[in-house]
């Protein structure tokens, strides 16, 4: 994910002055919004972690959304957005993964049913 963000942050710069504050400003903030939630669940007890993963994976969803968005408005290149989206669909799935690992630790064991 830092990754990603290094390579938004050059894309930022080169990005159209009509769309740089509106939409620019958009998904950088939610770049660091992910990052900031994965960080903080990174860092939380077992059964504290759920909501912050879950939030990281809405930013993620956004974020990629508005760089479709920008995308298809031209404000981004095609190679650019290619660049982005591959290593974000991945922390996607790597995200999606810690949310199910997280949900099966803190589930309450079930209890057989008696024929």
């Amino acid at each position: 994910m830092r990754s990603a963000y290094k390579f938004w942050h050059e894309f930022l710069r080169r990005f159209p002055k009509t769309s740089r504050y509106t939409l620019g400003a958009k998904i950088d903030g939610l770049f660091v919004e992910t990052l900031e939630h994965i960080v903080i669940a990174s860092f939380l007890e077992k059964g504290e972690k759920l909501p912050f993963v879950k939030r990281a994976i809405v930013k993620l969803d956004v974020l990629k959304f508005f760089l479709e968005t920008a995308w298809e408005i031209n404000s981004l290149q095609q190679k650019h957005y290619i660049l982005l989206s591959e290593p974000l669909h991945e922390v996607g799935k790597m995200l999606g993964g810690w949310r199910n690992q997280i949900i099966k630790q803190t589930s309450p064991p079930k209890v057989a049913e008696k024929k």
